[in-house]
């Protein structure tokens, strides 16, 4: 009886290829979804097939969601984290820490006009 296990070279051509497809799967919805969206709502200008690659390679430098296991455990943990930090606080530390928030991050998403 044959070994049917794959070598890791056998492995290594079979992947190249899924990745390729992956990738200008991706590349062409990406394009697709600029070009329909955007123009229109933002004024922006319409995206190459290469543009819209070199954008999701840009994303994946700035943002790192492409990683094994779908990402987001290092945010959860750092707001599990967080949570717990805020549940050990009694309420003038929480008093406190709000009021750095607001003098750090005051004017958010606020249209307050004096």
């Amino acid at each position: 009886m044959r070994n049917r296990k794959f070598s890791k070279g056998k492995k290594f051509i079979f992947f190249l290829p899924v990745v390729a497809l992956i990738a200008a799967a991706l590349g062409f919805v990406v394009m697709y979804l600029w070009n329909w969206i955007l123009p229109e709502v933002a004024h922006a200008g319409r995206l190459n097939f290469w543009q819209a690659i070199g954008l999701l390679v840009l994303c994946r430098i700035l943002f790192g969601n492409f990683n094994k296991g779908g990402g987001g455990h290092a945010f959860r943990e750092k707001a599990h984290n967080m949570r717990a930090k805020w549940h050990s606080m009694n309420e003038e530390e929480r008093a406190k820490f709000k009021e750095e928030y607001k003098r750090r991050c005051g004017g958010w998403g606020r249209h307050d006009h004096h």
